[in-house]
């Protein structure tokens, strides 16, 4: 049985606002998307003239961090802190599956970037959050922390972005 944290966060006029998320039912990457950008809809500042992003900050069994950012209509950005969880998480894999489709291709006949690198090494778009206040190095070295657990990244990304108090209200913290 599979334990996980799966928040949606989506950045308003006024700051965060968050819901939890049971993604027992969802299908597949698309189903995913279509569910961040439904919420997004759902909590969108009308007077925005952009869209605001949608985040969804997932953890598993203190296995890996999951994070995946949806822009209005753009594509979706994706990261994942541990490639090997794949193994036993149909939740990872549903991540994987996205970050190896929509990894750069250097020819036609050489692999993804994503699935070249160490089995163990974080995969994905680790400059996701540069924008709103998480450098891509630092997420990588939250991820690789000593002594860090999936939570604790979590946690650290959460109030680096400002939705901190948001997550935990969703914990129950």
């Amino acid at each position: 049985m599979s334990d996980y944290f799966a928040a949606a966060v989506t950045r308003t006029g006024t700051g965060w606002a968050g819901r939890e998320l049971d993604l027992d039912e969802v299908d597949d990457f698309d189903s995913l998307v279509d569910l961040l950008r439904d919420l997004a809809e759902d909590d969108a500042d009308t007077d925005a003239q952009t869209p605001e992003p949608v985040l969804l900050l997932l953890e598993e069994n203190d296995e890996y961090v999951g994070i995946v950012r949806v822009d209005g209509e753009a594509e979706p950005r994706c990261f994942l802190s541990d490639a090997r969880v794949t193994a036993g998480s149909d939740l990872a894999n549903l991540l994987r599956d996205n970050l190896e489709s929509t990894a750069e291709v250097a020819d036609d006949d050489e692999e993804p970037v994503a699935s070249s690198k160490a089995a163990t090494a974080p995969i994905g778009d680790s400059a996701l959050l540069a924008d709103l206040g998480v450098a891509a190095e630092e997420l990588l070295d939250l991820c690789a922390g000593k002594g860090m657990l999936p939570a604790d990244v979590v946690t650290v990304v959460a109030e680096r972005l400002g939705c901190l108090e948001t997550v935990e209200e969703l914990r129950g913290v």
